[in-house]
């Protein structure tokens, strides 16, 4: 499995986990996915949900230019383009990261991000006299080489500052890259789909050697009453 492919599995988890509430009821229209930006205001969040985000958006950005470009540069390292996919900035990763940013409570996430830009800034004129974002990609990866694998059994508190810092940035990277139009139609996620239920499948009752009671599936399993809620009596027979 290549590093694209593993990184769609791990985000593969959190997305499906987060849209698992937006499917719909058999005989409703599926929603369109739309490419909504985190910090814009839509109709099914509560009234308080958009205030805050107004607030948010109408606030003053995270990062100044220069910390953008960087992070711009950063985060297609991490998920680059290329003739297949799209990469972070066709998603404008950076101004979810920056929303993030701008939304935390945490002020260590907050200090940690900027910290670790200008890491990655003194790293890179100390080796080759020129700030991260105007290094080449050689040399940018080779920076990266050295903080974006750690050892899973040392605990955050003892790794260097500059390998979390990056592995917050992957995680921001995938996350806003992943529930993204782009994204989620890269993964080929559908979300929850209406179907109907015949049972379980013929080829599967005869390998474990059972069947329906005829009776039973024309009560259960007749489609003409799928809407129908099931009711039963005192003794626990199903009368529906």
């Amino acid at each position: 499995m290549d590093r694209r492919k593993s990184l769609k599995a791990i985000a593969l988890g959190s997305v499906a986990t987060g849209l698992a509430a937006h499917g719909c009821k058999p005989g409703e229209e599926k929603p369109e996915v739309t490419d909504v930006k985190a910090h814009e205001p839509v109709k099914w969040r509560t009234d308080y949900e958009n205030k805050i985000l107004t607030e948010i958006k109408e606030g003053e950005d995270f990062f100044n230019e220069h910390q953008r470009e960087t992070m711009v540069v950063l985060c297609d390292l991490i998920l680059p383009p290329s003739e297949q996919y799209k990469g972070a900035s066709d998603a404008d990763v950076v101004s979810f990261i920056d929303f993030i940013a701008r939304d935390t409570e945490s002020e260590k996430m907050q200090t940690d991000l900027k910290g670790g830009l200008m890491w990655l800034d003194h790293k890179c004129n100390t080796e080759n006299e020129l700030v991260f974002k105007d290094a080449t990609i050689e040399q940018q990866k080779a920076i990266l080489d050295e903080i974006a694998y750690y050892d899973p059994n040392t605990p955050d508190s003892e790794r260097p500052f500059e390998v979390n810092f990056f592995s917050m940035v992957r995680n921001l990277t995938m996350s806003g890259f992943y529930t993204t139009k782009l994204g989620i139609e890269e993964l080929g996620y559908k979300g929850n789909m209406p179907n109907v239920w015949d049972g379980v499948p013929q080829d599967v009752l005869d390998q474990h050697g059972v069947a329906y009671d005829p009776e039973w599936i024309a009560k259960c399993v007749d489609q003409s009453k799928r809407n129908i809620a099931a009711e039963w009596d005192e003794e626990g027979n199903l009368l529906t």
